[in-house]
């Protein structure tokens, strides 16, 4: 039978240690200066989260999801080998890899996360959802630009946050992360599509949106490394065409307090959690709260 790791709320293996005291905490605190470049501009990168073998050992087990016929299959909240339409533009993206296999479940613990997380948020840190963002060698589909918030409005109020994590060295030539500096400072934005159109979001901004989003920023990260982003922050990412893949997960959370704004089901296959309650519960994880840390 399939062990479905929501139901364990604490580590599944040895592959992360937590501190035992707040004293051990402190090592993984942002600085006050990496928070203020947060709230400025929308994002911030270049955070070591994971050790060698802790991206090998990530690895292994997402090799074991491009079956569609691995174990666990009927756990993923969504599952797409392609979200794109074209077979030539390859975009692997699924949802609930923590269910499914220890390493992805535990890595929402990881105190080098939960640290810098509950930081920019200004509280404790509770799980919204993860999701694999994997473009393989020579024909990686695209990330089309937008704002995550687009997508979540059925939890309120927004105080959301986004980890990217690179599985691989992820640069300009292989699809790395673009995003758009102070975009988090503009209201929501309708949805224009998530895989597919680069040039969609174009109808959506006004003249003095175009003109900003005329610069956006490549975030290069090397495997093992992060990028916290706002959930306004405009961000895409371009085809890889290289002879490596570009694989990466990513780990979507919430302060604790936000409430659901929908009485249909947040995530396919879970519970509703009725409107203008908090979001808990078995798929809704405290992860760190650093009052009690």
């Amino acid at each position: 039978m399939t062990t479905d790791y929501s139901k364990l709320h604490e580590l599944a293996s040895d592959l992360f240690t937590l501190p035992k005291s707040a004293a051990e905490y402190e090592q993984f605190r942002l600085t006050d200066e990496q928070v203020d470049f947060y709230h400025r501009e929308g994002y911030l990168s270049g955070i070591r989260l994971l050790s060698t073998e802790q991206v090998e050992t990530l690895r292994h087990e997402l090799a074991e999801f491009f079956s569609p016929e691995h174990e666990g299959r009927d756990l993923w909240y969504e599952y797409h080998t392609n979200e794109s339409s074209n077979p030539d533009t390859v975009l692997f993206h699924a949802l609930g890899a923590w269910r499914l296999r220890p390493a992805f479940h535990d890595i929402l613990w990881n105190p080098a996360f939960t640290v810098a997380a509950s930081q920019l948020l200004g509280g404790a840190v509770r799980f919204w959802h993860d999701q694999l963002f994997c473009k393989p060698a020579k024909h990686g589909g695209v990330v089309a630009w937008h704002q995550d918030y687009s997508y979540w409005t059925r939890t309120q109020p927004m105080a959301h946050l986004t980890c990217w994590i690179g599985l691989d060295d992820s640069r300009v030539d292989n699809g790395c992360l673009h995003y758009v500096p102070k975009s988090h400072l503009w209201p929501l934005l309708p949805i224009t599509g998530l895989a597919g159109d680069m040039e969609a979001i174009q109808e959506v901004l006004s003249p003095e949106q175009w003109e900003q989003f005329q610069h956006p920023v490549a975030i290069e990260l090397d495997a093992g490394c992060c990028s916290f982003h706002h959930p306004l922050l405009v961000h895409g990412s371009f085809e890889n065409r290289t002879p490596r893949p570009r694989r990466a997960t990513v780990i979507n959370v919430m302060r604790d307090g936000v409430g659901s704004s929908s009485n249909d089901a947040l995530l396919n296959g879970v519970p509703p959690v009725p409107a203008g309650t908090q979001v808990t519960g078995q798929f809704f994880p405290l992860l760190y709260d650093p009052q009690k840390n």
